[in-house]
């Protein structure tokens, strides 16, 4: 049996679960560090060893690696995902009276950072099938001042992105890739962070490929916004003390790279992994009626950060499973223009009625790459045994 301890995550978890049943967490930590722990254990001692612990070798080695496997010139080390989107704006010289449009369904980083530049986070409802930025609501949130457009590719799934895309080419507007949970995602061949001026990735603990605290990156092919990216997010230079602007202190932590080289090799064969996974919970949850399973967008490779069902009764299952040693998850259980935070936007839920719904419907099953066929079967066994009440 694997091991019980719960994955450290931002959105609302069952966190307790019971004692006479199989437990199955929502992410399993553990059991991935115990897989590689002399490679993860030797990185560490040896940041340690050479008391490199801002900057030096093993994050210019990770940014290189990473750049080189993800097939980009340019790879910028950020202290976390929010960071590099927040630094990415700033860079683009967005800023007050600007607006930048973004999904309605996402975590809050990818609003909030808007804010923090000084423009206006616009929203846009989600896909009813996909759960992203429904594409055909775009243009319609277009304005004069409209500068960016984050587009967040959801659980592990892009966006249209070649509409969107054309769609920012014709207004002349950034599209800035939020890929937190996409890595190595693709679309029509060409990876998620690609397609627009730059991308975003998070290496929080519990995403596909994750760090041991915070951490994430930049990444984009224009040599000169890399360039301002690298220095805004180290105080403003590019190497002491030519600090040539001023700028934040967003580093990627050199242990954070180090055990993130380290995890680097495994990452394609662990993202197919996770696609088998998906496909077992596809094929034993196929004939449950009161659900409805995530929907793959044609020419995409979907790398299943999440497997997010829709369901009647979700609270109630939420709970059944629980009891059963279930770990679930819902991401998110508020839409982001529903939050008190964005109350100044004039929004009401009835603006997003996609998104709205899907408040009271979403659930995230547990997803790791080493779950077991048996434990996705004890887990669609339990789901389907509710509704058979």
């Amino acid at each position: 049996m694997q091991g019980t301890q719960p994955g450290s995550y931002a959105p609302i978890l069952n966190n307790n679960v019971a004692s006479n049943n199989m437990n199955i967490p929502f992410v399993d930590l553990k059991v991935q560090y115990q897989r590689i722990k002399t490679n993860i254990d030797g990185a560490i001692a040896q940041v340690i060893e050479e008391t490199c612990f801002i900057n030096g070798h093993f994050v210019k080695e990770f940014e290189r690696d990473f750049a080189t496997l993800y097939g980009v010139k340019q790879v910028i080390g950020c202290a976390n995902g929010t960071d590099a989107l927040y630094v990415i704006m700033k860079m683009l010289g967005i800023g007050e009276g600007d607006e930048v449009i973004t999904v309605a369904n996402s975590w809050i980083s990818s609003s909030e950072t808007i804010s923090q530049t000084g423009a206006r986070p616009v929203f846009v409802d989600v896909h009813p099938d996909y759960y992203s930025l429904d594409e055909s609501l775009l243009e319609a949130r277009i304005t004069s001042r409209t500068k960016a457009l984050i587009a967040v590719h959801l659980q592990g799934q892009a966006c249209a992105v070649d509409v969107i895309k054309e769609i920012c080419h014709r207004h002349g507007i950034y599209l800035i890739e939020d890929c937190a949970q996409a890595h190595f995602s693709e679309f029509k061949g060409k990876r998620t962070g690609l397609h627009g001026i730059a991308g975003t990735f998070s290496f929080y603990p519990g995403k596909n490929l994750g760090a041991y605290g915070d951490a994430g990156c930049i990444m984009t092919n224009d040599d000169a916004l890399a360039e301002k990216c690298r220095m805004y997010a180290n105080h403003g230079a590019l190497k002491k003390p030519d600090h040539r602007i001023e700028g934040i202190n967003s580093r990627l932590d050199t242990i954070q790279a180090a055990i993130l080289g380290a995890k680097l090799p495994y990452i394609l064969e662990w993202t197919e992994q996770r696609i088998r996974n998906a496909a077992l919970y596809d094929k034993y949850l196929a004939d449950i009626k009161d659900i409805v399973l995530p929907r793959k967008r044609p020419d995409t490779k979907h790398t299943y950060h999440l497997y997010v069902i829709r369901c009647k009764q979700r609270d109630g299952l939420m709970s059944f499973l629980k009891d059963q040693g279930i770990e679930t998850a819902i991401h998110y259980p508020v839409a982001l223009p529903n939050l008190p935070a964005y109350k100044y936007l004039g929004y009401t839920p009835a603006d997003f009625p996609v998104a709205t719904r899907l408040q009271q419907e979403i659930l995230s099953l547990p997803m790791f790459l080493e779950l077991t066929e048996e434990q996705i079967s004890y887990v669609t066994d339990k789901i389907r045994s509710f509704y058979k009440k």
